[in-house]
């Protein structure tokens, strides 16, 4: 049994992702997991269908029977890992390449002070997803907010993703909760991921309050995983819009203390100006890939 296996267990957190989830369990089971845990937010059946046809029928699972969200998900199955020393929580809709968990176990077991490290996240493209970020300061929020859905590569949207980050072990603010190596204990010191938070910036905000209790966060480029990134999203992609502007106000309220408070209408404000184009740039390209999607032929 390998070092990884004996001090890791996994958490994997689905929302009717089908065959992602076999393949995201294959590469766990690549990497010396031997028996992950999966938190069901969606359909237990057909999940448990799609194990069972991947010969992964015996792998625990657990149905919530609601869409209980990403964080309160991952909590769930924490609580039914057992007493692992290190804890890999991610997506359904990733597969770890080779090494990956090795290089993140050697990163924590490096690096004492750090509760959390994530992994390099790929697009299918290949192309690295900007998943090492700062905790943005009222400037660069307000214009990652104003300009980030129309102009993506704007000043303050490349500050706020550190690109000059992406190929290097470094710490740094928060990581994607799409997938990272956590500490039990410190998971455990900050009651794991604030359940008020359905969707989005629940990471965000675990990174906060562990470096509030005297952690730090790292990021290890030399593990990579590829993300199919939105399979669970796109069946309510007006939803998932608003959920995420609510976490980011969410996370607002909660960081920004002192004379900064005063700043809370202004971000609010913002925010429902951002909702606003992303709802209306989500509508276009949806009528769009309505109007390429071919007909069939009429019925003689």
């Amino acid at each position: 049994m390998s070092p990884e296996q004996r001090s890791c267990s996994a958490v994997v957190v689905d929302y009717d992702t089908g065959s992602y989830l076999s393949e995201c369990l294959r590469s766990l089971n690549d990497e010396g997991v031997a028996r992950p845990v999966v938190v069901e937010n969606g359909d237990a059946d057909d999940a448990r269908a799609a194990l069972g046809a991947a010969g992964f029928e015996r792998t625990p699972l657990i149905a919530t029977g609601r869409n209980l969200g990403y964080g309160a998900g991952a909590n769930r199955g924490v609580a039914a890992t057992g007493e692992s020393e290190y804890l890999l929580i991610c997506n359904a809709d990733l597969a770890l390449h080779a090494g990956a968990l090795a290089a993140l176990v050697s990163a924590l077991d490096d690096h004492p002070d750090w509760a959390v490290v994530g992994p390099r996240i790929l697009t299918t493209e290949g192309v690295p997803y900007p998943s090492a970020r700062l905790f943005p300061g009222p400037v660069v929020a307000a214009g990652h907010a104003l300009f980030g859905a129309v102009f993506p590569n704007n000043a303050f949207t490349r500050r706020y993703r550190t690109p000059y980050l992406q190929g290097q072990s470094a710490e740094v603010d928060w990581v994607s909760g799409s997938c990272f190596l956590a500490r039990r204990s410190a998971l455990e010191q900050v009651g794991g991921f604030d359940e008020r938070y359905f969707m989005f910036a629940e990471d965000m905000d675990l990174c906060w309050r562990l470096g509030r209790a005297g952690w730090r966060v790292g990021f290890e480029p030399s593990a990579e995983v590829t993300h199919h990134e939105g399979v669970s999203r796109q069946h309510h992609p007006y939803k998932m819009v608003l959920a995420h502007h609510l976490s980011a106000l969410r996370f607002a309220t909660g960081t920004l203390v002192g004379p900064r408070r005063v700043l809370l209408p202004a971000v609010a404000l913002g925010l429902a100006a951002r909702l606003g184009a992303v709802w209306s740039a989500t509508f276009l390209r949806r009528a769009r890939a309505r109007r390429r999607t071919p007909i069939g032929p009429r019925p003689a």
